[in-house]
């Protein structure tokens, strides 16, 4: 039976329950060095039993803070943190990083057996100045403590305010291959690299990089606690002609994203509207293939979804 998770509001960061465990933490605000790109993440996620789903600021890449809605390229401009990749010479410090800033909620509700949150975020140059005006709802939902697995719904408008058209890209669209990261990415826990990736296709591994695919999931094990988990994660939507591509590595860390640019970029004319949907399920425990499908067939958005 599903069980309406309890949302607390903070200064600067919302927290998600269930049953008394934290499951989410909404960061605002935070203080991160401009060369990481400032933004609002999802950082600890955990599942229904307190075991860890996501890695905040490792050290091999500072600015991947758990999950987080991010672009890499967009006009020249980086949102992603770090440096830029450029075409043939490689990754390079450009003094080009932006930040997206939280503005205002519009809207924090209970909703059926979840809680949903609304805000508006600005996103602005290296320079100040604001390029994108963006809508964003995060719906926690799903909660089953029996059977161990929550869901969270992730919706996004990316309005352009620039006056100019704005190139939405990657490192791929740049010229380094099997490097499409972009959107709403996802870092996790050290203690899963090197864990199982199986998709919609029956793609498995590696094989997953760069393919269409409704839904994938991705298990791995637990340091210090017995057991391991799994996140599902389905493509979604995208407003744009540009196809959602997978980008998905096991090693040498475990990250995904439900790429809308991995290797085509999109171009956003002014006061244009791109629009993202995702859903993210997550299992207390390690899912074999035949589970997974079937979980991914249960829990398959609808037009409901935000």
């Amino acid at each position: 039976m599903s069980e309406t998770p309890t949302l607390t509001e903070g200064d600067d960061a919302l927290t998600v329950a269930v049953g008394g465990v934290e499951i989410a933490r909404y960061v605002l605000r935070p203080d991160s060095p401009a060369t990481e790109s400032p933004k609002p993440y999802l950082h600890p996620l955990r599942t229904l039993s307190g075991a860890p789903l996501t890695a905040f600021r490792p050290w091999d890449h500072r600015w991947h803070k758990g999950l987080q809605m991010t672009w890499s390229h967009v006009s020249g401009q980086n949102f992603w943190g770090g440096p830029t990749f450029v075409r043939g010479e490689g990754y390079r410090w450009l003094g080009n990083n932006g930040a997206i800033g939280h503005e205002g909620f519009t809207s924090v509700a209970r909703d059926g057996d979840g809680v949903a949150v609304t805000e508006r975020l600005a996103w602005r140059s290296s320079g100040g100045e604001r390029w994108i005006a963006e809508v964003r709802t995060h719906r926690f939902h799903s909660a089953d403590r029996e059977r161990g697995i929550w869901a969270l719904d992730f919706a996004t408008s990316l309005t352009n305010v620039r006056g100019r058209a704005l190139e939405l890209g990657s490192p791929t669209t740049h010229g380094r291959a099997a490097a499409g990261y972009t959107g709403l990415f996802w870092r996790g826990p050290r203690s899963w690299t090197g864990g199982d990736v199986v998709s919609a296709t029956g793609l498995t591994g590696a094989d997953v990089m760069g393919t269409q695919a409704n839904w994938i999931a991705f298990s791995g094990q637990h340091d210090e606690i017995d057991g391991g988990a799994t996140v599902l994660a389905y493509a979604g939507t995208t407003s744009a002609s540009v196809p959602i591509r997978w980008f998905v590595r096991t090693e040498p860390f475990p990250v995904f994203s439900p790429s809308p640019s991995f290797d085509e970029e999109i171009v956003l004319e002014p006061d244009r509207t791109l629009s993202l949907r995702h859903r993210l399920v997550f299992v207390d425990r390690v899912c074999a293939a035949d589970e997974a499908g079937a979980l991914a067939r249960e829990y398959a958005p609808g037009e409901d979804a935000p």
